[in-house]
This record gives structure tokens, C-alpha cells and sequence, in this order.
């Protein structure tokens, strides 16, 4: 027997207000929506109101249906970072998030091995921040060669 996996309180919260945006934006009728994530119209209604707890598989099937990133978004919104995966979910950003965030794991046990025992959760925000400002160099450095090109 497998375990369903529910989220409680603040995170069903969440869960309904990413779940509203999700399927606001869609761009299909909520029924397309629901009879394609396998449920009655009315169910998918009353998880979008909060009127009825929502289980992660249950999630999970709504936002794909929606053309959205499932894993980032649902990361987002169990973080607490509801609003980010509102904003992103989209957009290339929701869609960079997904492919970063299931990369990540085998990246850094490839560079770090056997000294993942040494990093420090202290040293995460710094992390973020420094690839933030990476990425943020890597778009600039293309734009600026992309200009450069169209000058030639």
C-alpha cells in the first residue's frame, strides 16, 4: 500500500493560491482541465477555493494539465515562495527552475564527492546569490555579443 502524501495547513494554503493561478492561466475551461487531470469539475473547484485538502499527487496532476512545471512549482510553493512560483510558472524562468532543480542533485555529487560531507547550510544563501550573479553575467555577455554580431 502506498502512503498519499497530503499536505497540511499553511502548505494547502499555498497549495490552493498556486493551484488558482495555475488554472486562471491555463487558458483552457476548468472543465478541459479537470476531466483531464482525472477528476469532477466540482472537485477541482472546491481544491481551487481550499474548500478541500490537497494531496501532492493531486496537485501534481492539475499543474501539468496547466503547462506548468510541476516540480518547481510545487518546491516553490511548499518553500513558501508562493508568489515566485506564481510568477514564474509561465514563463522560461519556471521552466529554467525545473531543469536546474533536477540537475542540481548528480552535479554536485559529480564536483564535490566525497566532500559533500563538508558543505555547510549556512553557505546556501551565499551560493544562490553567487549563481544568481552568474546567470545574471552569462544573459548580459550574450545580449552584449548579440549586439556586437548585428553591428558586423
Amino acid at each position: 500500500m502506498t502512503a498519499s502524501l497530503s499536505p497540511i495547513g499553511i502548505e494547502n494554503d499555498r497549495l490552493v493560491h498556486v493551484l488558482a493561478c495555475a488554472v486562471e492561466n491555463a487558458g483552457k475551461p476548468r472543465g478541459q482541465i479537470a476531466e483531464q487531470a482525472g477528476m469532477h469539475r466540482q472537485t477541482l473547484m472546491k481544491l481551487v477555493r481550499g474548500e478541500r485538502a490537497i494531496k501532492l499527487e493531486d496537485a501534481a496532476r492539475i499543474l501539468s494539465v496547466c503547462g506548468v512545471p510541476v516540480r518547481s512549482t510545487l518546491m516553490l510553493a511548499l518553500s513558501g515562495q508562493e508568489e515566485f512560483a506564481c510568477r514564474w510558472m509561465h514563463h522560461e524562468i519556471g521552466l529554467f527552475l525545473e531543469e536546474f532543480l533536477t540537475s542540481l542533485p548528480s552535479a554536485l555529487d559529480e564536483a564535490l564527492g566525497e566532500r559533500s560531507d563538508e558543505l555547510r547550510p549556512k553557505w546556501a544563501k551565499g551560493t544562490s546569490q553567487l549563481v544568481a550573479r552568474l546567470l545574471a553575467n552569462h544573459i548580459d555577455e550574450f545580449a552584449a555579443r548579440d549586439v556586437g554580431a548585428s553591428f558586423t
